[in-house]
């Protein structure tokens, strides 16, 4: 038996976006039903080294009847896997590394065999992006065909990939204060989209709204956002980052991915920790919505369209949970497997 090594590249292209958001589509599932185990993202600091560890372990169990029949992720199916990843700020200017690296092994979750090793920082935004795509296609209203963009960084590629896959995007409004990265973007995707720089405002006023950025002070407030925008707040993942303003929050419906990693580190952590949002502002978790126990947005799926469902504007708070890379990381190693590409490597030298 062998190990398959899988760089940067290969993840990218055995990634296929739609099998990427079923597979997480079913990770919350697994989730919300009892199905999964994943023990809270324990941390390494080093601040020695102006950087930390994290460490994301999951399990998880997805059941037939919850698999898309429409692809081919074929029958039920179960996945393990842990994430490895740093945070190191001095890396680009100091090492000419970059500042975040992952790395996932991906095991037979009955023999505990390491079936993969592949690249974690490109199988990261793939899945932060099929999140976005799945939170997106139960709350955003059904007929959405704008997208903006707030942080032009690596996330939005991958946030406009995952998202165009669940709407019919035509125009996308990209916000950022770097003119270059802005310029970069739209090279990248003029060719298939109306595309355009923009301000906060004029992004944040499309039918779909991501805020891919790492500030602490908030950017976005209810004036800059359209009487039914969906926002995927996909920025912060450590505590005292926040990108939505108080009042945004409190008067949108807000749906979180986990309850302990929201109020940690999540987008309502800051306000969560000074008791201007509670529980009591929070409509649920992704995994209610996505198994049909809580109502999404009239006429999207599991909510009828006469159904009493979400309106207004609504919040996806998003932090990453390691259910997610598990399950990206099962597409990506089934269809390398498929395609036939990767490195075969024995690890463990059981072949010799």
């Amino acid at each position: 038996m062998q190990t398959l090594l899988l760089n940067a590249d290969d993840v990218d292209e055995n990634a296929e976006m739609d099998r990427v958001i079923d597979a997480v589509r079913g990770a919350f599932t697994a989730y919300e039903r009892g199905d999964a185990k994943m023990p809270a993202k324990s941390y390494i600091d080093l601040p020695e080294y102006n950087g930390d560890f994290r460490s994301m372990p999951a399990y998880l169990d997805v059941r037939e009847e919850d698999v898309a029949e429409e692809t081919a992720a074929g029958d039920g199916w179960d996945a393990a896997g842990i994430k490895w990843v740093n945070v190191h700020t001095d890396n680009p200017a100091d090492h000419d590394l970059p500042t975040v690296m992952g790395t996932m092994i991906y095991s037979d979750p009955e023999t505990a065999f390491p079936l993969a090793i592949l690249d974690g920082t490109t199988l990261t935004m793939k899945r932060t992006g099929a999140a976005a795509a799945v939170a997106t296609d139960h709350l955003a209203v059904p007929d959405a065909s704008s997208l903006g963009i707030v942080g032009a960084g690596v996330q939005s590629y991958t946030q406009l990939e995952a998202i165009s896959t669940v709407r019919d995007i035509e125009e996308v409004v990209v916000s950022d204060l770097d003119e270059e990265r802005v310029a970069d973007f739209i090279d990248a995707f003029e060719d298939r989209f109306d595309v355009r720089a923009g301000s906060v405002s004029e992004a944040g006023h499309c039918d779909v709204l991501s805020t891919v950025t790492p500030v602490e002070d908030p950017i976005v407030g209810p004036e800059n956002v359209g009487e039914h925008t969906h926002i995927n707040a996909m920025g912060a993942d450590a505590a005292g980052k926040h990108e939505l303003g108080d009042d945004l929050l409190l008067d949108a419906t807000v749906v979180i991915d986990d309850h302990e990693q929201c109020t940690h580190s999540g987008e309502i952590n800051v306000p969560y920790a000074a008791g201007t949002l509670t529980d009591d502002d929070l409509y649920g978790e992704i995994g209610e919505i996505v198994v049909g126990r809580r109502a999404g947005r009239p006429g999207t799926p599991g909510t009828p369209a006469d159904a009493d469902g979400v309106s207004g504007v609504s919040v996806f708070d998003s932090t990453g949970l390691a259910i997610q890379d598990v399950a990206a990381a099962r597409v990506v190693y089934e269809r390398a497997d498929e395609l036939d590409n990767g490195y075969p490597f024995d690890l463990l030298g059981l072949d010799g």
